[in-house]
């Protein structure tokens, strides 16, 4: 029976750097249209779902509901490219992607149609949400598999800074579209612009996925005939403590991003300390902290190692989230250093989370354990935390309660990153000069 032991099971054949670019850049578009819903709430609102704080709480609440979607999608899709390729799955996914947002930009308004006009935008959420969850894995993935041994950490966290440009690009987008409108004209069709840029956006990178090579381990399991029939069940009879790994290792990487990032304007705008411009200054300044950090970080820890990188971010997580959310009390200055400290953590976490997790398993149901693990994480660290963030400051009025929520997460998974098998091919070959075995 097959054991869970890690080993490289990964093929020394390198992919070319234009099928790793063009996987890497794959998630601007996710972030994109995530960011773009958000900064477009309030405009959506009144065009969907009947305005005034109601139709507000609507329009988040089909957001919330709509990421529940994204387990679901990691599942189907990996299932796809642990059964049929990486390439399969990504072209499938830009594709549903591509569809939503064209279709997105041409749904009828609530003045047109009524309530229905919400649920359609709701419908087309959970549909974007549902591929979304199959970027992850297959990106991650094909990102591993395709980079060279001593660069896989370097390369699979472009991915992170990618998205990141992904978000820069929708602010730039949205602020462009209000700037040029009038707030009747933004809400009658402005709106329909910046979704229909993302749609052209997606199908240039469809386009560009075409001609992608298939990842180099899919085709060793094709050659040693050992693609699993059912990879879910695979993961889930062989790789029950890699999947465990995966999720404790997405439960930091999650709430440092959704809690230190994502909530933080959100935080800023509760606490009084800056307007809406100051706070779309501070998250504009936050992302390019990302997409400097990341990569560094992902250097690092072909460097250095995984298991390291992951332990001193944990105890940083302890220490530094409290500290910055009572620090940004203050003025724009201190609300500034406290949000680029907390950007680069969850950056940081994130650069190193993609690699650390997708090595956790062979190639033989990767996508599928990735699925099991790191984006069920995700979606309970992630979209759930940001609302208990802002719940938990209503309900006791201490500010630094968010910060205190990823201690308790650093400090739950700190164990598991202790005793986490160190999976940086340089590292391991130093602790372990034999050839490695390949998975059966």
């Amino acid at each position: 029976m097959q054991v869970d032991r890690l080993a490289d099971p990964i093929s020394p054949r390198s992919l070319p750097t234009r099928s790793l670019a063009v996987a890497g850049l794959s998630t601007i578009v996710e972030w994109y249209d995530f960011t773009l819903y958000l900064y477009f709430a309030t405009v959506l609102s009144r065009t969907f779902f009947g305005g005034g704080a109601v139709g507000l709480g609507d329009a988040l609440a089909g957001f919330a509901l709509a990421y529940l979607m994204r387990p679901v999608g990691a599942i189907v899709f990996g299932h796809i490219g642990d059964r049929y390729g990486r390439r399969v799955t990504m072209l499938l996914s830009m594709g549903m992607m591509t569809a939503a947002m064209l279709a997105t930009a041409m749904l009828p308004t609530h003045a047109q149609v009524g309530p229905l006009a919400g649920w359609l935008m709701i419908g087309l959420r959970c549909v974007m949400a549902f591929s979304v969850g199959g970027e992850y894995t297959g990106v991650v993935a094909y990102l591993l598999e395709g980079a060279r041994a001593g660069r896989r950490g370097f390369v699979t966290s472009l991915a992170s800074a990618a998205s990141e440009v992904g978000a820069l690009l929708a602010a730039g987008v949205s602020a462009i579209t209000v700037a040029s409108l009038s707030a009747q004209s933004l809400t009658d069709w402005g709106w329909r612009i910046p979704f229909l840029v993302g749609a052209a956006l997606a199908g240039v990178i469809l386009v560009a996925r075409s001609t992608m090579a298939e990842s180099p381990d899919f085709l060793r399991q094709q050659a040693q005939a050992t693609t699993p029939a059912n990879p879910l069940a695979h993961s889930l009879r062989h790789h029950r403590a890699a999947i465990g790994r995966g999720f404790a290792i997405s439960a930091l990487g999650s709430i440092t991003y959704y809690v230190g990032i994502t909530y933080v304007p959100s935080f800023l705008a509760a606490m009084g300390t800056t307007g809406e411009s100051d706070a779309l200054w501070l998250s504009t300044l936050a992302a390019l902290a990302v997409i400097m950090v990341t990569p560094l970080v992902g250097w690092l820890t072909d460097r250095v190692g995984r298991r390291p990188v992951l332990v001193a971010l944990a105890l940083a997580g302890m220490v530094l989230p409290m500290a910055m959310f009572l620090l940004m009390q203050g003025g724009f200055g201190v609300a500034l250093a406290g949000a680029v400290v907390l950007a680069c953590l969850g950056g940081a976490v994130s650069a190193v989370g993609a690699v650390a997790t997708a090595e956790q398993f062979p190639g033989e149901g990767r996508l599928s354990g990735l699925a099991f693990g790191a984006t069920s994480a995700t979606a309970l660290f992630g979209g759930l935390t940001p609302w208990l963030a802002h719940w938990l400051i209503e309900r006791s009025g201490w500010a630094p309660a968010p910060g205190a929520m990823i201690a308790l997460v650093a400090l739950c998974v700190l164990p598991v990153l202790l005793t986490l098998p160190e999976t940086a091919p340089r590292i391991r070959k130093k602790a372990d000069p034999s050839p490695a075995r390949p998975f059966a």
